[in-house]
């Protein structure tokens, strides 16, 4: 008896020290949960991990008091504690956590419904030759199953949502399954919480991509560079738009008088010339406007004043732009 009893406290004593030496040496932790997950599959998980993370399961109670023994040496680690609770089991690693949670997900096993089980997905039983006997039509009518007989075997005459997804699996729906022998549940361990060095968040936050940051802080600034146009306090954001407005004021009022400055020179040179514009349409392959701007004199003045217009409509609506973000919270 005291050899069981020193050899119990030996495994605790060797648990206590690997999970300490986990905490230390792994900053991510994955906090999954093992509903209905065997030892054959946590098995193969821990292959499937190898040299890149490590799954530790265990008692709730002595991964709390391993925790808080370490607590002193790295206050972070408090963060975890909340999340002990249920059947939970931690994948400590310092790689990717998206693919870490991806190899995990990928190790699922196929499980019949039991009594009283509740379903992780929406059963459909499907229309078609069911391989039973006459004799079991009366099973298929207790259940609302249409069927007909058809050469000899029961055969159901459409799909039949049998279970749905969050309910509670009746005695007669797993009989059902199982005399179908449909196995309709697939079970992995599932990722619900993440631990990143002190960081404690859901796992939806893995979902997102370096891209979805990017366009997120693009709108973010967009929307401070319209607040700061439309109260006229100048930002960082701002700026560019601010002396893009005030440059073309500038350009207008140059054009409108006799004032003039060296970036304004080019575009009078082509109001004053309309010829030179038609030739510089012409050079640049601009195959409809060179014609238009040759037919009058009339035209080809207009031509230049037209395109100063459109280009100032455009930095407008580019301007204007900022304020059309209607799905955007400020």
């Amino acid at each position: 008896m005291s050899k069981g009893g020193g050899s119990k406290f030996q495994r605790k004593k060797e648990y206590f020290s690997k999970l300490a030496n986990l905490l230390v040496d792994y900053k991510k932790v994955l906090i999954v949960t093992a509903n209905n997950v065997g030892s054959n599959q946590l098995q193969k998980v821990r292959q499937e991990l190898r040299g890149k993370a490590v799954l530790l399961m265990g008692k709730n109670t002595m991964i709390r008091k391993c925790i808080r023994e370490n607590v002193a040496k790295n206050p972070a680690l408090e963060a975890l504690l909340p999340h002990v609770k249920g059947n939970v089991g931690f994948v400590f690693t310092n790689g990717d956590l998206s693919d870490t949670r991806t190899k995990i997900s990928a190790i699922k096993v196929k499980s019949a419904a039991k009594s009283g089980a509740i379903s992780p997905c929406d059963v459909i039983v499907p229309a078609g030759p069911t391989g039973q006997d006459p004799a079991k039509t009366s099973f298929f009518q207790a259940l609302a199953i249409a069927t007909r007989i058809s050469k000899g075997t029961i055969e159901i005459d459409k799909d039949v949502h049998l279970v749905k997804e969050g309910a509670k699996v009746t005695a007669s729906q797993a009989a059902l399954l199982q005399m179908l022998n449909i196995q309709p549940f697939e079970y992995a361990l599932a990722v619900k919480t993440v631990y990143d060095d002190g960081s404690v968040y859901p796992v939806s936050l893995l979902d997102i991509t370096d891209d979805d940051i990017i366009n997120r802080f693009r709108k973010g600034v967009a929307n401070v560079a319209a607040i700061s146009l439309r109260i006229g306090y100048p930002t960082v954001a701002s700026v560019p738009y601010a002396l893009t407005s005030s440059f073309r004021n500038l350009l207008s009022v140059s054009l409108a008088t006799g004032y003039t400055f060296p970036q304004a020179e080019k575009l009078k040179d082509l109001l004053a010339n309309p010829e030179a514009f038609a030739a510089a349409l012409a050079a640049a392959g601009s195959s409809g406007a060179a014609p238009a701007a040759t037919s009058t004199s009339t035209t080809t003045a207009a031509a230049p004043a037209k395109v100063v217009e459109e280009e100032a409509e455009e930095e407008d609506m580019d301007a204007g732009g900022l304020f059309g973000g209607g799905d955007d919270e400020y």
